[in-house]
């Protein structure tokens, strides 16, 4: 997680680097000074040829690079799009040289072959030395990079080079993408969720358990290198909508949101592709609204908003979401130890009073008297309890005492657990108890009575309220000590 939080900093400053350089990326459809309004009525009327072009190709390239991007995400493999990236440069400029002319046909072999050599060397240094893979892949990255870069320079010199548009394949250029494009896209798109669903198990069971993997006869090798095959066509068929600077974002940013949003494959799978077409979509819009702007920066800008969404707001991981549930839980422990301990207070005068004063819970909670009158107003609030104006005390309402009732009866019965089953010293499972009380489900309850035979006593001697007595406290306090006779087996 913090991996890939630090490289979501430098992509996003990557990203806006690339955003301030709209000479290398064109934006959709002419430049015309038209209001946003009409600009948007335009867009979703799908009458500019260019732009439907670049919307599908944009759709496209998302869905195939959040499902590779997903697999690499969860195989801690991100560096490896960034290399796979950067290696097919040079693949790209051979492409070109081949007949002079941006064939995408022999474009995408050259690229592919070039991205499937570095992937290659990788594979050797790791093997045969023992340098680590992430330095391999730097190193990799940075030599093909380097040749590539080279390449461009040279074919730019040429005569016609500066009308070649090789230098494109650096930033994007989703403008220029064609129904030749298009096709081949959309091919890259069908084989890779073709192979994804027909060898899915495989890959499910090598990203997470190589080690099973090869015990159960899988054939992790060739399972790798067609995952790398695929990995170094989707790199490819992105390169001219967002070059390839920006093509190792679009592999790990709806993966890396698609990640947060849930812990099953099949479920991550499904959300990288739908945020990947998503931020196509989002890229192609916001593009096409302005003026002068690039769409393949705009699309990799909006995978990252997507993200920072899912970071602050992910059902079980994000920052927010968290921060509130550890907020609402705090408080309910609070509230309820509060009312655990209103509980001991009654039972040790032996439920001959219905209150308890507050100096008294104080004492108990070693708490200031303002903060233990805080709390119970907060329960009164919550209709736990009832405090009469100008008593210095606390009365449970039904409420109350069945939620104090049930808090106690958990405490209780898991320090019988402890004891009878795990073998602790009874007087070491009362912290074990004050943290499991709280979290302890009315099913897992009925599994641990069963399991002690319903006893009644905790290790130190005190009664455990039962299930009847917690559901017949209801319409006055019980004034006289709970029988604790607990639930009995039918006979």
């Amino acid at each position: 997680m913090k991996y890939l939080r630090l490289n979501l900093i430098g992509w996003i400053l990557l990203f806006f680097m690339a955003a301030l350089t709209p000479v290398h990326a064109a934006r959709i459809g002419d430049i015309t000074e038209i209001s946003v309004w009409d600009q948007t009525v335009r867009f979703f009327s799908f009458k500019d040829p260019s732009l439907r072009y670049a919307l599908t190709g944009a759709i496209l390239l998302g869905l195939t690079c959040g499902l590779l991007g997903s697999f690499l995400v969860v195989r801690k493999l991100a560096l490896l799009g960034d290399t796979l990236s950067h290696a097919v440069l040079p693949g790209v400029a051979a492409g070109f040289l081949w007949d002079m002319d941006k064939n995408p046909v022999a474009i995408f072999i050259g690229a592919t072959v070039a991205g499937l050599l570095g992937s290659f060397m990788v594979t050797r240094i790791t093997s045969t030395t023992k340098l680590k893979e992430d330095t391999a892949l730097g190193m990799v990255l940075a030599c093909f990079f380097g040749v590539g870069i080279c390449l461009v320079t040279m074919i730019q010199r040429l005569p016609s080079g500066n009308k070649s548009g090789i230098d494109k394949f650096l930033f994007g250029q989703a403008a220029s993408l064609g129904q030749s494009d298009i096709q081949l896209m959309a091919f890259v798109t069908l084989l890779t969720f073709g192979l994804v669903w027909l060898f899915y198990k495989e890959l499910l069971t090598v990203s997470f358990d190589p080690g099973f993997a090869y015990s159960a006869t899988i054939p992790v090798a060739w399972v790798h290198h067609g995952f790398m095959l695929l990995l170094a066509f989707s790199v490819v068929i992105a390169l001219q909508a967002v070059g390839v600077v920006l093509v190792s974002a679009m592999l790990i940013t709806p993966a890396a949101t698609a990640y947060l949003m849930t812990d099953r494959l099949h479920r991550m799978l499904l959300f990288a592709c739908l945020t990947g077409m998503l931020a196509g979509i989002m890229g192609a819009f916001f593009s096409f609204l302005g003026h002068q702007l690039p769409t393949g920066p705009f699309m990799v800008l909006s995978a990252a908003v997507l993200f920072a969404v899912a970071f602050f707001f992910a059902p079980s991981h994000g920052v927010v979401i968290k921060w509130w549930t550890r907020f609402s839980r705090s408080g309910r422990v609070r509230r309820e130890n509060t009312l655990k301990a209103v509980f001991h207070v009654l039972e040790k005068e032996g439920f001959r009073q219905e209150g308890v004063t507050l100096v008294e819970l104080a004492e108990l909670r070693r708490q200031t008297l303002d903060d233990t009158e805080a709390s119970c107003k907060e329960l009164v609030r919550l209709g736990y309890g009832t405090m009469p104006p100008g008593e210095k005390a606390f009365y449970l309402t039904p409420k109350g005492m069945r939620r104090a009732q049930t808090i106690v009866r958990n405490h209780r019965l898991w320090e019988l657990y402890l004891t009878d089953a795990a073998n602790y010293s009874p007087d070491h499972v009362h912290d074990d108890a004050e943290e499991i009380e709280h979290i302890l489900g009315e099913d897992l309850v009925r599994q641990l009575e069963r399991q002690l035979n319903f006893a009644d006593r905790d290790p130190h001697g005190k009664p455990i309220p039962s299930a009847e007595e917690i559901i017949s406290a209801h319409g006055t306090v019980q004034s006289s000590p709970p029988t604790a006779t607990g639930y009995r087996k039918p006979s």
